[in-house]
């Protein structure tokens, strides 16, 4: 009798990693909401306040976010109505705009941080022994390298480094 073409552990692979990933979000969107953030929205703001000066380009952020810029703008000019960041001229490209985040940015994120590093840890992080989560870190830093090196090679002032010489975002 043939194998069932199905029954492959690459198949199981993935349907294990989107599992855990929409339940991981699904927990998280839960916090943001009760800060009356998206999930898209945390994910800009925690960019901003993980890099130095509290900025970066917006074709960086969106490389780091996988939106398009028009993507990134439609969140930013939203985050920005509501003060929670802003936009400056870049001083090293004078045809490219940062986006920064405002001192009251900086205060959601504080109020929301204490309930959303519980359920990180919580979700992510608990149910793995300390030598899994050194391996699920450095996986997780392969795959984002691999399917998106852009989010690995940006700069918060727009300086690229050499092509094919990835950088570690500062969040890390």
């Amino acid at each position: 009798m043939a194998k069932d073409p199905f029954d492959d552990p690459r198949l199981t692979a993935l349907g294990l990693f989107v599992e855990a990933h929409d339940g991981v979000l699904g927990e998280l969107a839960a916090v943001h909401a009760h800060y009356n953030l998206s999930g898209a929205d945390a994910g800009v703001l925690m960019r901003l306040v993980r890099s130095p000066g509290r900025r970066l380009r917006m074709t960086d952020l969106a490389a780091q976010t996988d939106l398009s810029t028009s993507g990134i703008t439609r969140i930013v000019d939203r985050l920005e109505r509501r003060g929670l960041v802003r936009r400056e001229l870049s001083p090293n490209d004078r045809r490219s705009w940062l986006a920064v985040l405002t001192d009251t940015g900086y205060q959601r994120l504080r109020t929301e941080l204490r309930p959303l590093l519980a359920t990180i840890q919580r979700t992510l992080l608990d149910p793995l022994a300390d030598a899994q989560r050194d391996t699920f870190l450095q996986a997780l830093r392969t795959l984002r390298d691999t399917l998106r090196p852009a989010a690995a090679r940006v700069t918060p002032t727009g300086d690229h480094n050499a092509p094919g010489k990835p950088r570690r975002h500062p969040a890390e």
